[in-house]
C-alpha cells in the first residue's frame, strides 16, 4: 500500500513528472534555498530526494524575500529529451501586491546541470507548462488581481483572478499570440496552481481552490480546446477534506494527474496532519497521492469514492513495502552539507557555512529574524514526536549579541532555540532560551529561562517535540539535563501567530548562529541527529 504523506514534513504544491518506469515530485520550497526540490521512486511508495535544481544566484536570489514568500508551485515536466521546470519567486506577501515573478529552466537530466532561467512574466503565481500532442507548449497560470479589498492574510476571490494561457516558443524561448483567461474556477473560489493532462481528446484542467487552509480543494474542469471553454466536474471537487474535520489528513488540494505505464491513474495532492484536538500543523503541507479511477462519464473519481483523501491506498503491482521512519545521523566530516538540510533566503551560503573537514562552521551573521543572511542550517521535521541532538564542539563568544544553538524554527514569528550566548553577570559563557511562539506582527523574544553559566569544551544540546509540547535538554560530558520549562510546540506550525493563511511553510529543526556585532563569530557543529519517537 502507500501510505500517506509519502512526503512527510513540509512538502507542498507537488508537481509530478513520468519519465517511462521513472516518476518525480516537485515540490515547493518558498524561502528555504536551494529552491525546489525533486523526489524520485519507481513504485510510488519509497521516494528519494534526487535533486534540489536552482541552486545560484543566476536562478534564485531570495535575499530580502519575506516569511513564507520566495519559490511558490513549481512545475515538473519532460518532454524533447529535456526535462522543464517552471517556478515563481514571489518578492511580496502582505497588502494589494504580490509581485511574482514566473521563469523557466531545463535540464537534460533531472539531477542537472539546470540551465540559467528563462523569464516569462509577472501576471500571477503558481506556473505550469503543458506539452500538447501537436508539438505546442502552453504556459498556464493564476491571475493576480491588486484591485481589491481581498488580499493579504485572509484572501478573497476577487484577488484570484483566473487561470491565464498563453503559447511558449521554445525556440524563441518567449511567450507569444494572445494571453486569455481560460477558466475562473468554481464558486469556492481562489483559484489556482493550474495542471493540464489530455485524454481522448478532452483538456482535464486540475486547480487549487479555497486557500491552502482548510476549506481546500483538487476542483476539475474540461473542455474540447485548451483554451476553453470548461465545464466544471459533476461534482466540482476530485477531493477535499472541508466537510469532514477529523479526516486524518486535512487541507487536502493542489495537484496534479499521473497515468502509469500500465494506465493505473493517480492524483497527487498537498495534506496536513493537524495535531490531534487542534487545529495547528508544525508538519506543514505534506505531499499525498491518491488513487484514482475514469468513470464512464470521462471524469476522474478518487478510487475509494467520495471526495475525502485516504491514509492507505492500492500501490502499482510489485510495489515494495513502505521503508519505515528511522534514526538519522549527521557528521559533517565531507566538504558538502547532506541534501536533507536548507538554509534561507541566501544563493551565498558561503557567507553562513562552510564545512572544515570535521564540523560544520556557522560564521555568525544577523539575528534569528533576518530576511537576509541568517546563519541557520536545518532539516524539516517530519514526525509529530522527534528528539534532534546536536554537538556543539567549539563556540567563544564574548558579547552577548554573538549565540550559536539548537533551534525549532519556522520563521521570525514562531520559534523557540537553545543557545550559547555570553552573559558578563553570570561569569561568562551561559546557555539560555529564545522564544518567539508567534508573536506577529512585533516579532518579540521571550526569554523563559534563567541563564546558567556553563563549562569551557564541547556542549551536546537537544530537543524533544511530543506533540503539542516540546522540551530542551543539555550535556557538558555528563548526563543529560532538561533545561527550561515545557514550551508550545503548536507555535512552530502553519496556523499559529497570524492564523491560518498568513504562512504555509513548514517546522524545521536545526543549528543557528548570530553575531550582531558583525564580527562573524563562528560556531562550530560536529554532529546532527535527528530521531522520530
Amino acid at each position: 500500500m502507500i501510505r500517506n504523506p509519502i512526503l512527510r514534513g513540509f512538502n507542498p504544491d507537488p508537481s509530478v513528472a513520468r519519465v517511462g518506469e521513472d516518476v518525480y515530485i516537485a515540490t515547493s520550497t518558498f524561502e528555504w534555498y536551494p529552491g525546489v526540490r525533486i523526489h524520485h521512486s519507481r513504485d510510488l511508495v519509497n521516494w528519494r530526494l534526487v535533486a534540489r535544481p536552482l541552486d545560484r544566484a543566476a536562478q534564485l536570489d531570495m535575499r530580502g524575500a519575506p516569511d513564507s514568500c520566495g519559490v511558490w508551485a513549481p512545475c515538473l515536466s519532460f518532454a524533447d529529451e529535456l526535462f522543464w521546470l517552471i517556478y515563481t519567486d514571489v518578492k511580496r506577501f502582505d497588502g494589494n501586491f504580490k509581485d511574482a515573478h514566473n521563469y523557466l529552466v531545463t535540464a537534460p537530466s533531472v539531477t542537472g546541470p539546470w540551465s540559467d532561467p528563462v523569464y516569462l512574466n509577472s501576471s500571477g503565481f503558481d506556473p505550469s507548462l503543458f506539452h500538447d500532442d501537436d508539438g505546442r507548449k502552453w504556459l498556464l497560470n493564476q491571475q493576480w488581481r491588486h484591485l481589491t479589498d481581498g488580499v493579504g492574510g485572509q484572501p478573497r476571490h476577487p484577488a484570484f483572478d483566473g487561470i491565464l494561457a498563453q503559447e511558449y516558443d521554445p525556440v524563441a524561448r518567449r511567450l507569444t499570440g494572445p494571453i486569455r483567461d481560460i477558466f475562473a474556477g468554481s464558486p469556492r473560489g481562489l483559484v489556482e496552481g493550474p495542471h493540464l493532462f489530455k485524454r481522448e481528446g478532452w483538456y482535464h484542467l486540475t486547480v487549487a481552490e479555497g486557500g491552502t487552509g482548510y476549506d481546500h480543494a483538487v476542483t476539475m474542469a474540461r473542455s474540447r480546446r485548451l483554451t476553453g471553454p470548461y465545464e466544471l466536474h459533476p461534482d466540482t471537487f476530485l477531493m477535499t477534506s472541508k466537510d469532514v474535520p477529523d479526516a486524518p489528513l486535512q487541507r487536502a488540494g493542489h495537484g496534479q494527474i499521473l497515468e502509469m505505464p500500465d494506465g493505473a491513474v493517480y492524483h497527487t495532492h498537498l495534506c496536513s496532519r493537524p495535531l490531534p484536538g487542534t487545529r495547528r500543523s508544525p508538519l506543514g503541507r505534506e505531499t499525498g497521492l491518491q488513487r484514482c479511477v475514469w468513470g464512464e462519464d470521462g471524469w476522474l473519481r478518487l478510487a475509494q469514492g467520495g471526495l475525502v483523501p485516504a491514509v492507505e491506498v492500492d500501490a502499482p503491482a510489485g510495489a515494495a513495502s513502505p521503508e519505515p521512519s528511522r534514526p538519522v545521523e549527521y557528521r559533517f566530516v565531507g566538504v558538502a552539507l547532506p541534501m536533507d538540510f536548507q538554509w534561507l533566503r541566501t544563493p551565498y551560503p558561503g557567507r553562513l557555512f562552510t564545512l572544515t573537514g570535521d564540523a560544520l562552521r556557522l560564521h555568525g551573521r544577523e539575528s534569528l529574524g533576518s530576511w537576509y543572511e541568517q546563519a541557520l542550517v536545518a532539516r524539516r521535521q517530519e514526525h509529530h514526536a522527534y528528539r534532534a541532538e546536536t554537538r556543539l564542539a567549539a563556540f567563544a563568544p564574548d558579547t552577548y549579541q554573538q549565540a550559536a544553538g539548537l533551534t525549532t524554527y519556522y520563521n521570525r514569528f514562531k520559534l523557540h532555540a537553545l543557545m550559547v550566548s555570553h552573559d558578563a553577570a553570570a561569569g561568562g559563557r551561559t546557555l539560555t532560551i529564545m522564544s518567539c511562539p508567534g508573536d506577529w506582527p512585533d516579532g518579540r523574544l521571550r526569554y523563559p529561562a534563567t541563564p546558567l553559566p556553563l563549562p569551557d569544551g564541547p556542549l551536546d544540546l537537544a530537543v524533544e517535540a511530543r506533540g503539542a509540547t516540546q522540551r530542551f535538554f543539555w550535556r557538558g560530558g555528563g548526563e543529560w539535563q532538561p533545561f527550561g520549562p515545557e514550551l508550545d510546540a503548536s507555535a512552530i506550525s502553519d496556523e499559529a501567530g497570524r492564523g491560518e493563511h498568513g504562512s504555509f511553510t513548514g517546522a524545521f529543526v536545526g543549528m543557528v548562529a548570530f553575531d550582531t556585532s558583525g564580527r562573524g563569530c563562528p560556531a562550530d557543529f560536529a554532529s546532527f541527529r535527528y530521531a522520530p519517537l
